[in-house]
């Protein structure tokens, strides 16, 4: 986990565009309150609360993959690469870009706003 600096009450410095390259992901503590994950998900920043709805897994330490389909037995298809969180816990499958499970899409975790400003990645909590 990288150094956070806080501008305000509501805006924490991440890192510099540059250091969160596809595919890759910080934590962030949010004083002593809890703490937020922010991906780059091809190319598109985003963040969630680092706590899963469902038993309380840190989604943080969870792998990101595509989603998984498959039309019968065997013929699987890889879709929306890099955009699936799978929780550490007990694997059940996240939207990064809405915080939703997609098991049940009325459990989510919640997001946060991001945006760049003097290259740097700012989370808006």
């Amino acid at each position: 986990m990288g150094d956070v600096q806080s501008s305000n009450s509501s805006e924490v410095v991440v890192c510099a565009v540059g250091e969160l390259l596809p595919g890759g992901r910080r934590e962030v503590d949010i004083g002593d309150r809890y703490r937020v994950c922010v991906f780059n998900v091809n190319d598109e920043i985003v963040a969630l609360r680092n706590l899963c709805p469902h038993q309380g897994g840190a989604l943080g330490l969870g792998f990101v993959g595509p989603l998984v389909t498959a039309d019968s037995p065997g013929k699987f298809r890889y879709e929306r690469e890099g955009e699936i969180l799978h929780c550490p816990v007990h694997q059940w499958e996240f939207d990064l870009k809405t915080g939703c499970a997609l098991q049940d899409p009325r459990l989510c975790t919640k997001t946060y706003r991001v945006s760049v400003r003097n290259d740097q990645i700012i989370l808006h909590t």
